[in-house]
This record gives C-alpha cells, sequence and structure tokens, in this order.
C-alpha cells in the first residue's frame, strides 16, 4: 500500500517532469522570462532538496537542454548523481551549449575534482577537438583552463599562442592561420568563421554563400534560406532530415504564398520527418484523432516566435503517421495544415466534442490549455465524458502542453479527469503518452521509480 507521501512524491516528480520539459526560462505568451526563472529555481531547489535521487534520474527522461544544465551543475556542485548519465546528457547537448554550460561552472566556481574529470572526459571524446578550437575558440580556452588541462602539441599553441608557429600540421588549424592573409583558405573553414574572415577582405555575400554552400551544415542552410536562394545554395534536400519541430517552425516562417508554392517539398519534407521519427510504430496505434491548438497564444512569444504552433503542426504529421487511422481538427477549423497560422480564440470545448463524437481509441489534445471560448467549457466535457459516458476509459484522452505556467509551476491542465504532459519535441510523443499513464492514478510511486530507473539504465 503507497503512503499519503508517496503519492505527493509521485505528483510532485510529475510536476517538475513537465517544467523540465517545456520551460527554457524564455518568455511565454502568458508570462515574462523573470517569473519563468523564478519558479524554475524553486522547483529545481524544491525536488533536489527532497527527492535527490529522482532529481539526478530524470536527466534519463527527455527534459530540455536548459534544465538538464541546470540538473548537471546543481549535482556537480553537490558531487552528486551517476557519472555516466551526466556524460550520456552532455553527448546529447549541442556542442555551443555545452561549451557555454562550462563557462557557467567556471563563473560560478564549481571546479572540484568532478566537475574537473566531467569537463576532461568531454573534450576528449570530441571526434575533433581542432575543428570545435577554430569554431568556438573561446570557449574552448575557457574550458581547458577550467579543468587545468594540457593540450600536447599545436593544439595548445593554437589556443595560447596562435602565431607562434609559422605553420600547422592540422589542416583546419592551418586553413585558420593562412585565411589572414589568404582569401581561398577560408572556404575550409566552418561557415561561422569563414564569415568573418570574408568580411575582412570585402568579399561578396553571394560570390561568398555560393563557394561556402559545401561547408553548411543543415541549421546553417535552413537560417540562411532567403540568402541562399540568391546564392544558388541548395536547401531543399536538407529539410527531411530536419528534427520535427524545427522543420514545422522554418515552415511556419514562411508567407502564405511561398508555402503553397512549395506545398508538395513541404509536405513531402514533413511526411518524411513523422515517418523517421515513428519507425516500426508507424500505423500501430489504431483510431487516433487529435484536437490542435492554432489560436493567437500558439503564437508563443517574440523570442519563442510559434513555437506553440509548431509543436502542434508537428504532432498532426507524426499523429498521422503513428495511426492506422487518424483525424485531425484544428481550433480554427481549417482543414490545411500547412496554412495554419495562430489566430483568434480557444474554443476548445467544443473541438473535443467533434472529436469524441467519433469515439476515437486514443484522443490527443494539444493547447497551452487556456480554454476561453468560453471559458472552463473543455474541462466541463472531459469531466462528464470520464464520469457519464465512458468511466471504463474506453477512449484513451492525453493533454500535451507546450508552455509552462510559471503561476502553478506547471503546464496547465484542462481536468484532473485527464493527465495532462508537457511536451517540447514532437518525438517525445510516444513517451510522454507512455508517461502520462503514471498522472492518471492507475500506478504509482513505485511504479514511476522503476520506470526512472530504467530510462537510466538504457543510456
Amino acid at each position: 500500500m503507497e503512503t499519503y507521501a508517496d503519492l505527493i512524491e509521485c505528483e510532485d516528480v510529475l510536476l517538475f517532469a513537465n517544467a523540465a520539459i517545456t520551460s527554457t526560462g524564455q518568455r511565454e505568451f502568458h508570462g515574462t522570462a523573470g517569473e519563468q526563472r523564478l519558479s524554475l529555481d524553486f522547483l529545481h531547489r524544491y525536488v533536489q532538496g527532497n527527492y535527490p535521487d529522482l532529481y539526478a534520474a530524470t536527466l534519463a527522461l527527455d527534459i530540455n537542454d536548459h534544465n538538464a544544465a541546470l540538473i548537471i551543475a546543481n549535482l556537480l556542485a553537490e558531487r552528486a548523481g551517476d557519472g555516466r548519465l551526466i556524460a550520456w546528457r552532455l553527448e546529447r547537448m549541442s556542442p555551443p551549449r555545452v561549451y557555454r554550460f562550462f563557462r557557467r561552472l567556471r563563473r560560478d566556481g564549481v571546479n572540484n575534482r568532478r566537475t574537473r574529470a566531467v569537463v576532461r572526459d568531454w573534450l576528449t571524446g570530441r571526434p575533433d577537438l581542432a575543428f570545435d578550437a577554430v569554431k568556438y575558440r573561446a570557449q574552448v580556452k575557457s574550458a581547458v583552463r577550467h579543468a587545468h588541462l594540457r593540450l600536447p602539441g599545436e593544439l595548445g599553441d593554437f589556443l595560447f599562442a596562435p602565431f607562434s608557429r609559422a605553420r600547422y600540421e592540422t589542416p583546419v588549424l592551418e586553413a585558420w592561420r593562412r585565411a589572414h592573409f589568404d582569401k581561398s583558405a577560408l572556404y575550409d573553414l566552418p561557415y561561422t568563421v569563414a564569415e568573418g574572415f570574408a568580411a575582412r577582405h570585402g568579399i561578396g555575400r553571394e560570390i561568398f554563400l555560393e563557394r561556402i554552400a559545401p561547408r553548411l551544415t543543415r541549421l546553417e542552410r535552413l537560417r540562411l534560406a532567403e540568402s541562399a536562394s540568391r546564392g544558388k545554395v541548395d536547401t531543399e534536400a536538407d529539410l527531411a532530415a530536419m528534427p520535427l519541430v524545427r522543420l514545422a517552425s522554418y515552415i511556419l516562417s514562411l508567407r502564405a504564398d511561398v508555402r503553397t508554392s512549395r506545398r508538395a517539398e513541404l509536405v513531402g519534407a514533413l511526411r518524411a520527418a513523422a515517418a523517421r521519427v515513428a519507425g516500426a510504430r508507424a500505423g500501430t496505434w489504431e483510431s487516433v484523432a487529435a484536437v490542435l491548438d492554432d489560436s493567437f497564444s500558439s503564437f508563443g512569444s517574440p523570442v519563442k516566435r510559434r513555437r506553440p504552433l509548431a509543436v502542434a503542426l508537428a504532432c498532426h504529421y507524426l499523429l498521422e503517421a503513428l495511426a492506422g487511422d487518424y483525424r485531425g481538427l484544428w481550433l480554427s477549423r481549417g482543414t490545411d495544415p500547412l496554412q495554419v497560422r495562430p489566430y483568434g480564440p480557444t474554443p476548445l470545448g467544443r473541438r473535443i466534442l467533434d472529436a469524441l463524437e467519433h469515439r476515437p481509441g486514443l484522443l490527443v489534445i494539444v493547447s497551452d490549455g487556456w480554454d476561453n471560448a468560453p471559458p472552463g467549457l473543455a474541462g466541463e466535457v472531459l469531466r462528464v465524458w470520464r464520469r457519464k459516458l465512458d468511466p471504463g476509459g474506453e477512449v484513451g484522452i492525453v493533454h500535451v502542453n507546450p508552455v509552462y505556467d510559471a503561476d502553478r509551476f506547471d503546464v496547465r491542465r484542462l481536468s484532473p479527469m485527464v493527465p495532462t504532459a508537457g511536451i517540447r519535441d514532437a518525438e517525445d510523443l510516444p513517451a510522454l503518452v507512455e508517461l502520462a499513464r503514471f498522472a492518471e492514478g492507475r500506478t504509482g510511486l513505485g511504479e514511476l521509480r522503476a520506470y526512472l530507473e530504467d530510462r537510466a539504465a538504457r543510456r
């Protein structure tokens, strides 16, 4: 028998997981950045102080990099946590974020032996540290100093005395040295580094983009889409390989007429990306309906522009790939997912009724939870459905919310009758549907601990 304290612990951990998945400490539609950071800081302190083992285990969940970095920093400061799990989580982060994290450790004075070992092992494991030294020179230099490392040979010279050598044997280091006086050498450098040398040498933007094209990463190609079109840089082949939400964000940033003219390409890329994420699970979810929020609040904020809408669009295509029979319902009642835009009120209740009318096997609601047309209707619909019309739970219902509510220390919920999970990337949707069962009260702390331990063991 679980005690009341066990139930509280289970609820607290799930609450923290939702926050760690959705909140990045940035401004949201209904909350300022300061409110987000203050709320998130309290949750980290509360969970680490009361449930230190579970706090560390949440690194195994699909939390965002911002919160993963906060957890790792707190664990290193306390000399706690599983070193293998910390190393695994750092490997999943992008190199720029890890280098910023190392600089934060240095700023905060976290420099115990374990911290230095973590920095050393991560740097040692980099596939091409010389490339990093060129692209992130100041950050690599800071990390090496903080970990008290001595880099042998020309890499150490490059970081701390770059012009002490007349020539480097490592090609990327030699290209950096030559680029100071040889225009052709800059095209052997990473784009962000070459861009500065191009400006110094007075090279025209169109010529530079055309010649640097082979060195561009997928993200750089998308960010430079408008310039790339003028510079004859092809981006089409990269779209289907992008993460779903990032691809959706890119598509939503395009003008409506551009989306129309490129319809076949964009829809094909979304479906290919969704099929890649679905993998062997494609078509295995039988009957699925989704209520997708494209109300005005799905705009997000100036720093997270259209992020909630991008999550909804990505979930739409992923659910289409996962389900044998799928029906997507947008709040705007639009029928063309490619042309969705943040507009109008949030009539969740009415669209939930439309979805339940067909009694799907699973109903997924993707929304920030601000039901306002009329207020509270969604919660009442779900209450009546669960208690009166479907008490046996034949229709599974899950609400996934991409927006953290700082005032509630959680994502906003529609009804206590329906589990709610925070979501950031559509790729996490299958795992979140699995995790949501812990919020329904059908499983308890023992199962949650086992789930977290199993996730950690698989890392």
